[in-house]
């Protein structure tokens, strides 16, 4: 990306937060209660989760400006999922002004983090230590693929091209520790039919 803000993530995780947003205004509680598509996760969970996610960008961020490079979530993935499971039933208003707020304090820091603090590492939830761009990167992929979980528009809420043409390269790299490479490649040249893929 080059030095500094990355200025088009930004922007684009900016626009997926007010999508989002507006897909999500008029919530009800009997909405937030449905099955989102993730397996055991209703749509007061997902929402937690964003809120939660919004805050670990703060957190880490914070962090880099101070020098400190702290870990994503308190209590690393343990703690995530608490947090998620004792957000997840409240009512609706509040899931909803959580999302928000916590987009706007996200939104707020990109807008005044020091130049010299977007090369500074913190650890995301797996143990990897990036910059304060892949933080932005990783925040709008978070935006996008949820808000897709919620299913509340009859037809799936399409990815940004943007961000598509940024991960697909990076996840299809990551195809062959799913599966057999040797079936994987076969199917690449129509050799093959689509060969089964592990889970994430």
């Amino acid at each position: 990306m080059g030095d500094g803000a990355p200025t088009a993530w930004i922007a684009g995780c900016a626009t997926a937060h007010a999508a989002l947003l507006a897909d999500i205004d008029g919530l009800t509680d009997e909405e937030a209660r449905r099955p989102s598509a993730l397996p055991s996760w209703t749509i007061g969970h997902v929402l937690t989760h964003i809120a939660r996610n919004a805050d670990s960008v703060v957190r880490r961020l914070q962090g880099a400006v101070r020098g400190e490079v702290l870990d994503q979530y308190v209590g690393g993935l343990n703690g995530r999922a608490s947090e998620i499971e004792a957000g997840a039933d409240r009512p609706a208003v509040e899931l909803v002004a959580d999302v928000r707020e916590s987009a706007q304090a996200v939104e707020r820091i990109w807008a005044t983090l020091p130049i010299t603090a977007w090369d500074a590492l913190s650890r995301s939830s797996r143990d990897v230590e990036e910059d304060g761009r892949v933080v932005v990167f990783s925040r709008w992929r978070e935006v996008a693929i949820h808000h897709r979980d919620l299913g509340l528009t009859e037809e799936p809420v399409p990815l940004p091209a943007a961000l598509v043409e940024l991960c697909l390269p990076r996840e299809l790299e990551r195809l062959a520790g799913r599966t057999d490479p040797a079936e994987l490649l076969a199917w690449t040249f129509g050799r093959g039919p689509a060969p089964k893929l592990a889970p994430w």
